[in-house]
């Protein structure tokens, strides 16, 4: 068979079929450490190896018999470790065994290191020697690094936690040759950690096997300030932030733990911040932040963690105390003053609500922009101190669809690495139904930043699917293709129908149903399968209960939101969440609904949206209510950029489409942005933004916007008790029919802080007419999501 080579970090990967894995250039020099299901290779490890270099040890055995039916042995004693030296046979040496035989080792480590590093170094080196291949790091972790490293050589993957996700290649031969291999991270944090609804099964293999190393000597930064600042001001969130004797509290409470050199958070409680002391007013309306529609704390809190610090770095010079903090909710935006953190002091940028589907670099994100500009901006006054906490697609109110990061995290990792970030702290919930690959590809970029991620992907689908791997790759690129290219800045699953689109959904259809039949060869091609050929054909019953959830939400969604058939919505629904079930049967890795008990308690989550859907039936069906009439799916639709709407009389003048339609067939998404100021249609079934309602520059569309449509009703339907529901409604909005104010709603200005049907029932008993009916429906969009999202209807009332 034909080989295939790929460079890795300077090596070259030669596979042909299950026939050779070698490392480096083949040839006459090449050590065959097994070879036809037998092999005389030794594993060599110290009888004082820490536990990570023990495990890197037995891993390598383990793999080396996955791939070749033979299992080296291990010398881990003074007596066996001499003999395997002392022989012809090839020996892998492990860590300090290695440096121990090689003392020049450590020169190579100590060039590829970084120079003076805040909390920790990991650096390794492959380097084969005639029969002897050593594999060290420069720490305990590291030396298993090195020989995750090798086998990453030879083919092996884990792609997500537990057996399913590891490839381990069949080879009939396993070779090493020219190896000479020194790498280090530029991070010092590469971690994710499951939070507590999630299933941590194989997390800990799986984040080693990927180069993460947890949170290590990083101070911790969680919610902790409410403790120390107790009986101050009104409550945790409203205290004098700079008043002097604020920072004595906090610093007299904290300063045993700081005097003993300890690690310890100071840092916000997990909430928005206020304060009526006059200089923290002064200092707080610098600047508004308009992601919490609130004043930012940033200059005052800032000042206040500075002066703690002081105090204790005054009193105990000599203190090698960490205190961490978060960069987190009105605290994100950075000082507007000139400002540097005191050298205690460590902090952890925490982006809640910034776009988490773009990446820096994208000019569709305007937010992750300003991202960026805030990241370059806290990396400076941090002074090499500032790691990045981050949340993974998991933590999102969703509903077990895939959610890619990759596409955002390749461009945003570069960006840490430019500006000395000390590395990236993932909070997941693990559910790798909606994060799939996404915490391998973060591990690898993590590792290096440079790692080609299309390479990744292009080796991941033989590797992870077998003889299934183009239609598999046609369904995969189409999901990352959908979510690289939306214009969508918002999160959570009002965006699902602007990605996972009708055309979208038919892809998945064809692809996985061509894969499913490859795969069907495999289970009656008569031959007991091997253990590579059952992971196939058990990661496709995975892919198929994934794009069955994903097909069962979106013809639900479809139903209610679009067809405002409840009655045909919730089976789809119900039969999603049956298979669910399947999913996480399988594995409780998958998903985090049965931990996460909240989930069946309100309408944010899965089983509260088919609730909701469920509730809504009685008022079309007779039984609380008739169905008079669904209103237009297309309404008429104009931004009111500077609210005159209701001065110009939007809500009942005559409306004009000529631009639209002359213009409509050569519009984009994109382009709408552009839009003039003219009418324009807008259907009802996807929110605003998601429809290409944004600001020239991108951002998503800020303040009024008017809906317009004309319903002509029969006498008998407006006789009786006359409603009209929104089903899906965001923002502050008025109700005008025939151009007369009938009805206001309120909202909260943050979308999240309102109850999550958003909806809207409003009684127009006597406010109809038979014949025609303007309706104009006003919205004040202040944050992220704008408009309708579910098809409104008129109902009689009983």
């Amino acid at each position: 068979m034909k080989a295939l080579s790929k460079c890795v970090g300077g090596l070259a990967l030669f596979v042909a079929g299950c026939v050779s894995v070698s490392a480096e250039r083949s040839g006459r020099d090449e050590l065959v450490v097994a070879s036809a299901g037998m092999t005389s290779a030794v594993v060599v490890v110290s009888p004082d190896a820490g536990s990570y270099e023990k495990q890197a040890a037995d891993e390598l055995a383990r793999c080396i018999g996955l791939m070749c039916g033979a299992t080296p042995g291990i010398a881990n004693t003074v007596e066996t470790i001499a003999v395997a030296l002392a022989g012809e046979a090839p020996v892998l040496v492990i860590g300090q065994e290695a440096l121990k035989a090689q003392p020049n080792l450590d020169e190579a480590l100590r060039r590829v290191l970084k120079k003076k590093p805040q909390l920790r170094n990991d650096g390794i080196v492959l380097r084969r020697e005639g029969n002897r291949v050593y594999l060290v790091g420069n720490n305990d972790m590291s030396h298993y690094f090195a020989a995750v490293e090798l086998l990453r050589i030879w083919g092996c993957r884990w792609y997500i936690p537990t057996e399913l996700g590891e490839c381990i290649p069949e080879a009939k031969a396993l070779k090493v040759g020219n190896l000479d291999y020194a790498f280090s991270s530029p991070f010092e944090i590469r971690s994710y950690w499951i939070s507590w609804v999630g299933d941590t099964t194989g997390a800990a293999d799986f984040q080693r096997r990927n180069m993460m190393t947890g949170r290590v000597a990083m101070p911790p930064t969680g919610h902790a300030l409410g403790q120390y600042t107790k009986g101050l001001g009104t409550g945790t969130f409203n205290f004098p932030i700079t008043d002097p004797k604020t920072a004595e509290q906090v610093a007299s409470k904290v300063e045993k733990m700081y005097a003993e050199g300890k690690s310890f958070s100071v840092g916000m409680e997990d909430g928005s911040y206020d304060s009526d002391y006059p200089p923290d007013q002064k200092l707080m309306k610098l600047q508004w932040d308009k992601y919490f529609m609130r004043w930012s704390v940033t200059d005052p809190m800032l000042e206040l963690y500075n002066n703690v610090a002081k105090i204790l770095q005054e009193k105990h010079p000599n203190s090698g105390g960490k205190m961490g903090f978060l960069v987190y909710a009105n605290m994100t935006i950075p000082p507007v003053r000139e400002m540097k953190a005191e050298r205690s002091l460590f902090g952890e940028l925490a982006p809640i609500d910034i776009d988490p589907i773009h990446g820096m670099d994208d000019p569709q994100s305007p937010p992750r922009q300003e991202y960026r500009d805030m990241l370059h901006a806290w990396a400076k006054i941090m002074g090499g101190r500032l790691a990045i906490y981050d949340y993974d697609q998991g933590m999102l109110v969703w509903r077990d669809l895939p959610n890619p990061s990759h596409m955002s995290f390749r461009q945003d990792v570069k960006h840490y690495r430019d500006t000395g970030i000390l590395g990236v702290n993932t909070e997941s919930r693990n559910a790798i139904a909606t994060t799939f690959l996404n915490l391998h590809i973060r591990g690898r970029l993590m590792w290096n930043p440079d790692e080609d991620v299309d390479a990744l992907l292009a080796e991941f689908y033989p590797k992870f699917y077998g003889p299934a791997a183009e239609p598999m790759r046609t369904y995969w690129t189409a999901i990352y293709d959908a979510w690289e290219n939306t214009i969508c800045t918002e999160h959570e699953y009002f965006v699902a129908p602007a990605i996972y689109t009708p055309e979208v959904m038919s892809i998945l259809k064809t692809s996985i149903e061509k894969a499913e039949k490859v795969m069907e060869g495999i289970k009656t091609k008569g031959d007991k399968m091997s253990r590579n050929e059952q992971l196939y054909v058990k990661r496709m019953t995975f892919t198929r209960y994934s794009y069955d959830v994903t097909a069962g939400y979106m013809s639900m969604v479809s139903a209610a939101a679009t067809d405002c058939d409840y009655a045909r919505a919730v089976p789809f629904g119900e039969k999603a969440i049956a298979v669910r079930e399947n999913l996480t049967d399988m594995s409780g890795t998958f998903t985090t609904y049965r931990n996460y008990k909240v989930e069946h308690n309100g309408y944010a989550w899965f089983p509260g949206e088919i609730r909701q859907y469920r509730e809504l039936i009685p008022f079309v069906d007779g039984t609380k209510g008739k169905l008079i009439t669904k209103l237009p799916l297309e309404w008429a639709f104009r931004r009111d950029k500077d609210n005159k709407g209701v001065e110009r009389n939007y809500a009942a003048a005559a409306i004009d489409l000529t631009y639209w339609n002359a213009n409509k067939a050569t519009l984009t998404l994109d382009s709408l942005k552009d839009y003039p100021d003219q009418w324009e249609t807008l259907r009802t079934d996807i929110y605003a933004q998601a429809l290409g309602i944004r600001h020239p520059d991108r951002q998503s569309f800020i303040g009024h916007m008017w809906y317009r449509t004309d319903v002509e009703l029969t006498a008998d339907q407006v006789k009786g008790a006359t409603h009209l529901r929104f089903p899906g409604l965001f923002n502050e909005c008025w109700l005008y029919i025939d151009g007369k104010e009938v009805a206001y709603r309120k909202q909260g200005k943050l979308w999240w802080l309102n109850d999550y049907r958003f909806e809207w029932d409003v009684d127009l008993t006597g406010k109809l007419k038979a014949g025609k009916n303007t309706i104009a429906l006003r919205c004040n969009c202040e944050h992220h999501l704008g408009g309708m999202f579910r098809r409104p209807f008129l109902y009689e009332a009983k």
